[in-house]
């Protein structure tokens, strides 16, 4: 299952993605755990001190491998090189399995060992602007291999992948908004907070997005009212005042069992929602979407960029379905 959290910046977005990979992680689901924010927290969220997150592989400083792994014997695909952030898969393209040991996750994944018993999940990071990139480079760049794993990602059930995405509604630069099972929206009840998730449910109209807004910073009935009056029933769950979080953003490290059991009974609450949206998986429209975001970015820069004709790359009869992936993976 692949879960996106997005929301406003400074709505806690990334506080309540940490909190429901500490939920999977508990519950013994493999979780693997995406940073794709241009402002890189989620590894602090989770426990990891300064040091071990500077220490973390950056995705994007990984793409010609990512590259190279994902292309496998796809006859479509002339070269590495010629793979863009929405280069979809098509018959001997290699597709990741959260299940197993690969080279893309060897060079990006590391296990991170939660506090408490929360277990343990992979962290995988798209790495934050360096100084060469600062005004010659598009956050989007580092982005892109997030992207393209998704686009190869056959994931099932009982697996998760929850990202962390970039703030606001600038998810919609890409067509990254569309490759989740379930986007949970964090919206405080704020005016700011509301008028995100409008902007974000406007945008994502047109693409059958799963969406549900989490509440966040609620401090009593007002606050969920107005939040209520907004979102109607895209409104989910409520978090409100922590101390565990409050603890756990000065670095210190409380037992997950010892977090508030309001807070704890919502996270089931999403756990069950994400869940209960694979019933809805439809492989045949993932693959279209994929295929329609595909073509315009070919047609808006990729073919110029490349010096080819990038809707080459689309395979027509090839769908990406988890419970075909093993028999169409190549050696």
């Amino acid at each position: 299952m692949k879960i996106a959290f997005v929301g406003k910046g400074g709505s806690g977005k990334t506080t309540l993605s940490s909190l429901f990979i500490r939920h999977l992680a508990a519950a013994q689901v493999p979780v693997l755990a995406v940073d794709a924010d241009i402002n890189q927290h989620l590894a602090p969220a989770l426990g990891l001190d300064d040091a071990e997150a500077a220490a973390l592989p950056a995705m994007g400083a990984r793409l010609p491998l990512i590259k190279e792994y994902l292309r496998g014997t796809n006859p479509r695909i002339a070269s590495a090189e010629s793979m863009i952030k929405t280069t979809p898969p098509g018959e001997g393209s290699r597709l990741l399995r959260l299940a197993e040991d690969n080279p893309v996750f060897d060079a990006c994944a590391r296990p991170v060992h939660l506090d408490g018993n929360a277990g343990t999940a992979r962290l995988m990071v798209t790495g934050p602007f360096t100084e060469a990139d600062l005004g010659v480079a598009c956050y989007h760049s580092k982005t892109g291999a997030v992207e393209l794993c998704l686009n190869h990602l056959a994931d099932g059930r009982d697996e998760y992948v929850v990202v962390d995405m970039t703030a606001g509604s600038d998810s919609f630069a890409s067509g990254m908004f569309t490759r989740f099972d379930m986007t949970f929206l964090v919206a405080e009840p704020t005016r700011k907070g509301v008028a995100v998730y409008r902007q974000y449910k406007e945008y994502a109209r047109d693409y059958d997005v799963a969406l549900r807004v989490v509440g966040n910073k609620v401090q009593g009935p007002d606050d969920l009212a107005f939040l209520r009056e907004a979102a109607g029933d895209d409104l989910l769950v409520a978090f409100g005042h922590s101390d565990w979080v409050r603890a756990m953003e000065k670095g210190r490290s409380p037992g997950f069992d010892t977090l508030e059991a309001t807070a704890r009974s919502a996270l089931r609450d999403l756990h069950e929602t994400a869940d209960a949206a694979y019933e809805r998986r439809d492989p045949v429209r993932y693959t279209r979407q994929m295929v329609h975001f595909h073509v315009k970015n070919a047609e808006s820069w990729g073919n110029a960029r490349t010096g080819a004709d990038l809707a080459a790359q689309v395979d027509p009869a090839f769908v990406l379905d988890e419970r075909r992936a093993a028999i169409r993976q190549p050696a």
